[in-house]
């Protein structure tokens, strides 16, 4: 089911994300841009404070797309402990060797999320270059906070397009980008692994303070708003046979991936 990834960018919000029922903490600064990278020691102190007890992510920055750089980023967040490193792809067409340098990165065993931007015209065939290259999934997000949401410049039929691709080859997905409560009934339809969310979590937008009642009522939103999805596609499947053995007219479905 889907679970929602909260942004935070101390150690007390982990904290606070963590009771408010978030199901993976995404360590970075929105100060710094749209991945803004935490300093290490700031990761190091919410690692030892979260304790495991959930899955943690940590963005390396709005980086240059040069390809030894990002490995070596990537090498230093990930040897920091986090369990998913997350890249922005900041350039379109994504320039040779990033990926082959983010692959050597996967192979010493670090589990790398590469981020998509809505607003930049992301391509697609990237979700299926990153599995070849031994990353473990695909985000979608918004580069320039300002210029609107995820659901501005991608309809819902794309947004299912990028899930489906990436649980068809085995990849973790998340969207995120500037989302609302608004959002949740349609994104979570779409089947992603996580919602990302930062606003949202806030008094006084996402550089502001996180809000545990914010965020209680996000977690509260997509946990039952997945639940119920869960719960009308398992109901689905158990009509079908009884409505082919009841003669009823049969239809042929592609399964959703």
């Amino acid at each position: 089911m889907t679970g929602v990834l909260a942004s935070v960018r101390t150690p007390d919000e982990a904290e606070s994300a963590l009771a408010a029922g978030a199901d993976l903490i995404d360590l970075k600064e929105p100060r710094r841009g749209a991945l803004g990278a935490l300093p290490a020691d700031v990761i190091r102190m919410a690692i030892a404070r979260i304790g495991g007890r959930r899955p943690l992510s940590a963005t390396v920055g709005d980086l240059p797309m040069e390809p030894q750089r990002l490995a070596r980023v990537v090498r230093d967040v990930g040897a920091l402990g986090v369990d998913f490193v997350k890249v922005g792809m900041h350039e379109n067409p994504v320039p040779v060797g990033c990926l082959a340098a983010l692959g050597a990165a996967a192979a010493c065993g670090i589990r790398i999320v590469a981020v998509l931007f809505a607003d930049t015209g992301p391509d697609f065939t990237l979700i299926e270059r990153a599995r070849d290259h031994g990353l473990a999934g695909v985000m979608l997000d918004t580069a320039d906070k300002r210029s609107g949401t995820l659901r501005d410049f991608l309809d819902d039929a794309r947004l299912s397009e990028f899930v489906a691709r990436a649980r068809a080859i085995g990849l973790v997905s998340g969207l995120a980008g500037s989302l609302r409560a608004s959002d949740i009934a349609d994104l979570v339809a779409a089947g992603p692994d996580y919602l990302g969310f930062r606003g949202a979590l806030c008094s006084g937008g996402r550089t502001g303070m996180l809000d545990p009642d914010r965020t209680q009522a996000i977690c509260a939103a997509v946990r039952s708003q997945a639940a119920s999805s869960a719960a009308t596609a398992t109901a689905g499947a158990q009509r079908a046979p009884h409505s082919r053995a009841s003669g009823a007219p049969s239809m042929s479905l592609a399964k959703s991936t």
